[in-house]
């Protein structure tokens, strides 16, 4: 594959909407444990409203075209700090894709590198914050060093972002919910970093 079209990225969304929904209880679990309870919920109603509106694009649209309509779709129906989070991630990859047919491996980490920039803007996070900052910027060092393969990229940036996902459970949370847990977090996986792993590894898995 040369590079990954509109078709492909819708193709991707529809896989996170696919994965979402038939882990929304374990990703639920997580937060119930550090946090409000509904990531797992919360992400699924918004990805289930994704995949409504997804026929309104026209024509063949752009992978920055599909991008931008997830991240519209989050903001205006998921809660908690998770819609803002991953509509300003989706928005900023629209942005970076701009009106672009093809993204190309620069182009793919381009796209990944702004998505965690808007996670870091709109949150005030930092790695070892225990958030989903901790799954994305390996992922992101990973797709840069990954060469100039898209599948390269894609699963160099699942596989870090798995990693990261796991090394937030020794963490104390600096940000969120669960940062008034202070020690009691100890040994909980965060959940956003464990849905943006999600999310990277079915990128990865999207023929």
């Amino acid at each position: 594959m040369n590079g990954l079209d509109g078709a492909w990225t819708r193709r991707w969304i529809e896989a996170i909407a696919a994965r979402v929904a038939a882990r929304k209880s374990e990703l639920t679990a997580l937060d119930r444990a550090i946090g409000d309870g509904d990531h797992g919920e919360n992400l699924d109603r918004g990805f289930q409203a994704v995949l409504g509106k997804l026929d309104s694009l026209d024509g063949e649209p752009t992978p920055g075209a599909v991008l931008k309509l997830v991240a519209t779709t989050l903001i205006s129906t998921v809660g908690g700090a998770a819609g803002p989070l991953y509509g300003t991630a989706f928005l900023k990859g629209a942005m970076a894709a701009g009106d672009r047919e093809q993204l190309d491996a620069a182009a793919l980490v381009e796209v990944l590198g702004a998505a965690r920039d808007g996670i870091v803007a709109r949150g005030k996070a930092e790695p070892n914050d225990k958030t989903m900052v901790d799954a994305w910027t390996p992922a992101v060092d990973a797709a840069a060093g990954a060469g100039d393969d898209v599948r390269a990229v894609l699963e160099a940036a699942a596989s870090a972002a798995a990693d990261g996902a796991i090394a937030t459970e020794p963490l104390v949370a600096h940000k969120g919910r669960a940062s008034y847990l202070g020690e009691r977090a100890v040994g909980h996986r965060d959940p956003g970093a464990e849905s943006s792993a999600l999310m990277l590894r079915a990128a990865a898995d999207t023929p």
